[in-house]
């Protein structure tokens, strides 16, 4: 008996179990079905230009998160196999990236500055900076704020907290990412100009930048501006022959080989001073768990990175798999970056998002599948192995170049505020507030405050949304504002009121007042201000507004209520709680707050505004005779109270997609 129930179990279990694996562990899914001969040509060439990118950009993005460049090698590998093995985006290629670099690095030169490592130099009687005792601790916090963040990713997704993306609007990412670059580029300029600032704690920070330039090694900037000169020309041969090319130049490789070549050859750092990036050990670093104690200095600065990561990873992947007709999970992609950034920072790797130009390669070169990122992985992890120990005389000054250059796409960003100012200026608000609160603040709380701005702004539009008259365009069922159209025509005995925005407690009143205004110019009704004027001044339930819509009714007014994606009578009955109810779950919440009664039964509900509108011109005509009957028996009564009393029906359309009631008389 025991034994068959256990049976029975696992057999309904089972299949279960499999679907979980699979859906959490998406390599499973895809890799049996992985076609040699579709894709393997084009993931191995993709993979080998995306690894030669991850070495020049792992060294260079090692520099914004202030560790040794070597450990950007770390982070261009371990979190690259832990994403191929859960992540369920097919092109897109994680590993390190800059805002996410100089989000890291304000953390370590925070709790690890320079000067907690000063040792006094009885050689040259002067205090100098114990270089290798500030960098172990720096990569402690880089990882203890990485591993934190993986956390934090992993719980939001198991918990299904993917939707959370969703307040990252669009124009609050790229004007985040274009106040980041900012923070990028000045963090840059001590390599670009060769001068070492002191650090200014303090969230304007950025105001005491560029104080020593008049102390500018020559040689590092020689060597800054010819490597910018160089990179920028090849990026724009690039792009020229971008058709001709079966791959990319790859420019940044080969900028890296020559300046290192040349730096050994002149002896750089010998002669002019030119800082180089050092010792570069071989190998693999054995894993250690992160250093508890930091976990409380830098749990807000690991939330914001975890945020920061996902928004961007997300809205990268959803790119591209609406372009290749695959769907992205969001609450798997939480589960993966938060793996790879967990993982990564027990192997001492700093927190890694999704980068656009390395994105943009691996598509173009033909990779289709997370194959191509493993495939970079292999190549990073040759590098560590045998040939990294090879660029111990690369100048810094051409690592920030190279940052500098990858940067082009973020500051043309730019470009978003005419395009903005064009389409949504409450837009365009977001995105230079979040650029300016980016700038003037660290990163970390320059987010926190553009949310709560954009947040603010949420709240503007609802509390003052537009509100308008539609009209019917000739010969289609398409009602579009009259005000805003000119080939829309009114309808004759019709008024149909629009609401840009859903109706809660807060614009309840002012969607009242202007129902009313609208109502009053077109002398709809005689006397419908009066009855107006008998509700509660604020409509703060749907029993008030189900109360509203009872006294038109009791008077004998005929409305058509149209609705929603939420619970709307044209406006939206929702109280701003459910956002996408079913025309069934509408019908319900109207029946429970009491709205269907004799004169208002199910009968008369519609799929669209057009279909109400027909059925109420057909039922206008009928009542018109009976209006011009009436009318001749009671002559010399007033047309307007004959108008009234003869008015006898309600008419509720349940609409997707507008947020209007609509009078008819």
């Amino acid at each position: 008996m025991c034994v068959y129930v256990c049976v029975s179990s696992l057999r309904c279990s089972g299949p279960k179990l499999k679907s979980c694996m699979l859906s959490s562990v998406p390599v499973l899914s895809w890799l049996p079905r992985y076609s040699l001969r579709d894709n393997a040509i084009g993931d191995l060439i993709s993979g080998i230009s995306v690894g030669i990118m991850h070495l020049p950009q792992g060294m260079a993005y090692a520099l914004l998160a202030a560790v040794p460049p070597v450990f950007g090698l770390y982070s261009s590998f371990y979190p690259i196999l832990i994403y191929f093995i859960f992540g369920s985006s097919k092109h897109i290629s994680v590993g390190t990236y800059a805002v996410m670099s100089v989000m890291i690095g304000g953390v370590t030169e925070r709790l690890a500055p320079d000067t907690n490592f000063m040792m006094y130099d009885n050689a040259t009687n002067q205090s100098m900076v114990n270089v290798l005792a500030r960098d172990t601790e720096r990569v402690k916090v880089a990882a203890a704020v990485t591993f934190l963040s993986g956390l934090f990713q992993m719980l939001l997704g198991l918990v299904k907290f993917g939707f959370v993306v969703t307040y990252l609007s669009e124009p609050l990412v790229r004007g985040y990412t274009t106040g980041a670059a900012i923070h990028v580029i000045v963090s840059q300029l001590k390599y670009t100009f060769g001068i070492s600032p002191k650090r200014h704690s303090g969230p304007f920070a950025l105001i005491f930048v560029c104080y020593l330039v008049p102390e500018t090694n020559i040689g590092t900037l020689v060597v800054s501006l010819v490597s910018i000169i160089g990179l920028v020309m090849v990026k724009e041969l690039n792009t020229y022959l971008g058709k001709k090319l079966p791959v990319p130049i790859p420019v940044e490789l080969l900028g890296i080989i020559i300046a290192t070549v040349v730096s050994w050859q002149v002896n750089l750092e010998g002669k002019y001073g030119v800082e180089v990036v050092g010792e570069i050990p071989s190998g693999l670093q054995p894993p250690v768990m992160p250093t508890a104690s930091l976990f409380g200095q830098v749990i807000g600065d690991a939330f914001a990175l975890s945020v920061v990561g996902y928004g961007i990873a997300i809205s990268l992947g959803r790119i591209f798999a609406l372009k290749y007709g695959y769907k992205v999970d969001s609450n798997q992609e939480l589960i993966a970056l938060g793996l790879s950034n967990t993982i990564g920072g027990v192997f001492q790797c700093f927190a890694i998002s999704c980068s656009m130009s390395r994105t943009m390669v691996q598509e173009s070169t033909g990779g289709k599948t997370q194959v191509a990122s493993a495939l970079s992985a292999m190549v990073i992890l040759v590098i560590m192995l045998w040939i990294g120990a090879l660029f111990e005389e690369l100048p810094k000054a051409v690592l920030a170049a190279i940052i500098y250059v990858n940067l082009q796409g973020m500051m043309k960003q730019f470009m978003d505020i005419p395009t903005l100012w064009k389409s949504n200026k409450v837009d365009m608000l977001v995105w230079v507030a979040t650029l300016i609160l980016t700038v003037l603040f660290n990163p970390d709380i320059g987010l926190a405050a553009s949310i709560a701005f954009s947040m603010l702004t949420v709240i503007f539009r609802t509390q003052l949304p537009k509100y308008s008259l539609l009209g019917q365009v000739p010969e289609t069922d398409i009602y579009r504002p009259v005000e805003n159209y000119n080939q829309v025509n009114e309808i004759p005995g019709v008024v149909i009121f629009h609401s840009s925005a859903t109706l809660y407690f807060a614009n309840a009143e002012m969607y009242q007042d202007a129902l009313a205004e609208k109502v009053r110019s077109q002398e709809l009704l005689c006397t419908t201000q009066a009855y107006f004027d008998k509700l509660s001044k604020r409509l703060t339930c749907l029993a008030s507004i189900l109360l509203c819509l009872r006294m038109l009714i009791n008077h004998n007014y005929e409305c058509l209520i149209t609705s929603l994606t939420t619970l709307s009578l044209s406006l939206s009955l929702s109280l701003s709680l459910a956002l996408s109810l079913s025309v069934a779950g509408v019908i319900e919440n109207l029946e429970s707050g009491g709205f269907f009664s004799e004169k208002v039964s199910k009968a008369c509900l519609f799929s669209s505004i057009h279909d109400a509108v027909l059925h109420c011109q057909t039922d206008r005509a009928k009542m018109n005779k009976d209006d011009e009957v009436k009318h001749t028996n009671t002559h010399g009564h007033d047309t307007c109270t004959t108008r009234a009393r003869t008015h006898k029906h309600v008419y509720t359309n349940i609409h997707t997609h507008t947020n209007t009631l609509t009078l008819f008389y």
